[in-house]
């Protein structure tokens, strides 16, 4: 494979590492700074120019962009997925997990067990909105923030106040969420590629600090993850769209809890402490997906008129329950079941023979009219009644 690993820091450990594995393993690997590429739009088909020449072809690129150029550098690979490059992390997966608040709510969608979190802009929401994810003391987190940089514990609540009013005073967005005291300064950094974790380290904070990011002088150890904790890792890391992430838990008395999910995770601290090639587990993950670019599947079953992709959830009144695909009547509606969603599991691709259970979620595609008549309504809510006004018959003049 030809592959571009496209980095601001071609002497940086990461990058390093991913050169020499992709070359151990007979491929052709080329370290490209993102800011030297310009997109180009005017060509009949997709294209990118890199230092005012044309782009050679490449099989797969591998993003290393960095917090700063977050805008410019997924729209560098968002124009390589264009151009059908694979890419195990996707410029809407990265613009995701890059913005906290985003990834909490895209995990919190799907069920993910995250620490109870908050954001608030007006200052009168800000100590009903620290109660209610447990009280002081509490993380108060930028919601761009990297490294630790922008993680704050405040004591007490007047503190959380004080430090809030003056970040929403520079114009700056804060999560507030719940701290959790039985972590004491420790998390799990897990190195999700695939499907599988790869590699798992604990993080310990140094000295009195409760941040446990080695670039703020953490220690690490190697873990071995249990089931719960694997499971939790990798489903995290799909639902952002992420197929190489560093997925940070906390160890709470309640099991996980994701913190974060990095897109452009750092290898040294996780490679020193587990004596493990993780470059080399990304660089072979990348060689067997090469014939698989990333595609958008909406986007691309959309485009025939009529058709489109849709969710049908099976309720448990409905007449779905207890009936296979077969049965449904959903292939004599033109609807084509794509997945099966149970609970944290997928069924791709299920057979006429599978049967419906309530609650199952089903990604289709098919005749959109058809789609929309099986969605019920949402429940509206009450209409309030209004006072009546002092003049209910305004006086003609």
């Amino acid at each position: 494979m030809k592959i571009a690993i496209l980095s601001r820091a071609p002497r940086s450990y990461s990058t390093q590492r991913l050169r020499a594995a992709a070359a151990d393993r007979g491929h052709e690997p080329k370290v490209l700074n993102t800011l030297r590429f310009a997109i180009d739009l005017s060509a009949e088909q997709p294209d990118l120019l890199y230092r005012g020449r044309q782009l050679s072809d490449y099989d797969a690129v591998i993003p290393r962009i960095g917090n700063s150029i977050t805008y410019y550098g997924t729209a560098v690979v968002r124009q390589f997925e264009q151009m059908d490059v694979y890419t195990p992390n996707t410029a809407n997966g990265i613009s995701n997990s890059r913005d906290k608040l985003r990834a909490n709510q895209i995990l919190s969608r799907h069920g993910i067990a995250m620490p109870p979190t908050a954001f608030v802009r007006n200052r009168a929401d800000v100590v009903p909105a620290i109660e209610r994810v447990g009280g002081a003391p509490v993380v108060l987190k930028l919601i761009e923030g990297t490294q630790g940089i922008g993680v704050i514990l405040a004591p007490e609540l007047k503190v959380a106040e004080a430090i809030i009013e003056t970040l929403q005073s520079a114009r700056q967005n804060v999560l507030i969420q719940r701290f959790i005291r039985e972590s004491r300064g420790r998390d799990i950094r897990a190195l999700v590629v695939g499907d599988r974790v790869v590699a798992a380290m604990r993080r310990s904070a140094s000295g009195t600090e409760f941040r446990s990011n080695v670039h703020r002088g953490g220690s690490v150890e190697k873990v071995e993850l249990d089931d719960e904790y694997t499971r939790m890792a990798v489903r995290a890391a799909q639902i952002m769209g992420l197929r190489v992430a560093g997925v940070d838990m906390l160890e709470s008395d309640d099991g996980p809890l994701v913190m974060e999910v990095n897109s452009s995770p750092g290898l040294e601290g996780i490679e020193t402490a587990t004596k493990l090639d993780v470059a080399g587990a990304i660089i072979d993950y990348i060689a067997n997906q090469v014939a698989f670019p990333q595609i958008d599947v909406r986007e691309r079953l959309s485009v025939s008129t009529g058709y489109g992709v849709a969710e049908l959830v099976v309720h448990g009144d409905a007449d779905l329950v207890g009936k296979s695909i077969g049965e449904s009547g959903l292939r004599e509606r033109d609807i084509t079941v794509l997945t099966l969603h149970r609970g944290a599991g997928v069924i791709p691709n299920p057979s006429f023979s599978q049967r419906l259970e309530a609650e199952d979620r089903l990604l289709c595609w098919g005749r959109v009219e058809e789609m929309r008549s099986m969605i019920p309504e949402r429940p509206k809510r009450r209409p309030r009644v209004k006072k009546l006004p002092k003049n209910p018959i305004p006086t003609e003049e």
